[in-house]
């Protein structure tokens, strides 16, 4: 294939570099707390559902096992998060006293972030960059990343 044949835009290039301005955004407001955006949600997503099994926690944050074990480990290691046996072979996570703690004293940075990106965007266009953004991430999925 020619290159000329080829699209200006990567989706994925582009999505990733947007990811990466706005992660260090919320990387920066969260910081004080001793905490990244993604240690953030993973308090967060275990908070929801706890006892919350780890396969159902990698499939929301949509993490392959590994990548969620890894990203567990400090948790566990600071005491915000507490992996236990489940039922048959599996694994459950849950938040400690110290866990609940400190995402709580996160939110409110958090939340003036998400307050801070939404304004940016304003509520029209917020709303549809979310629902547009869910559909497309469901459509690729469905897809099996095939073209």
């Amino acid at each position: 294939m020619h290159h000329d044949s080829l699209p200006d835009t990567c989706a994925c290039t582009m999505l990733r570099k947007a990811s990466r301005v706005i992660g260090r955004v919320y990387d920066e407001a969260l910081a004080s707390h001793g905490m990244s955006i993604g240690q953030f949600a993973i308090l967060r997503h275990v908070a929801r559902g706890e006892p919350l099994a780890l396969s159902r926690l990698a499939e929301q944050l949509e993490l392959d096992r590994s990548s969620l074990y890894r990203a567990l480990t400090p948790l566990e290691k600071r005491g915000w998060v507490q992996v236990r046996a489940g039922a048959g072979r599996s694994k459950n996570a849950a938040l400690t006293e110290a866990g609940r703690a400190a995402m709580h004293a996160a939110e409110p940075d958090w939340a003036a972030v998400q307050l801070r990106v939404e304004g940016e965007a304003g509520a029209a266009l917020w709303k549809v960059l979310k629902a547009g953004i869910e559909t497309f991430t469901r459509g690729v999925e469905r897809a099996g990343g095939r073209a």
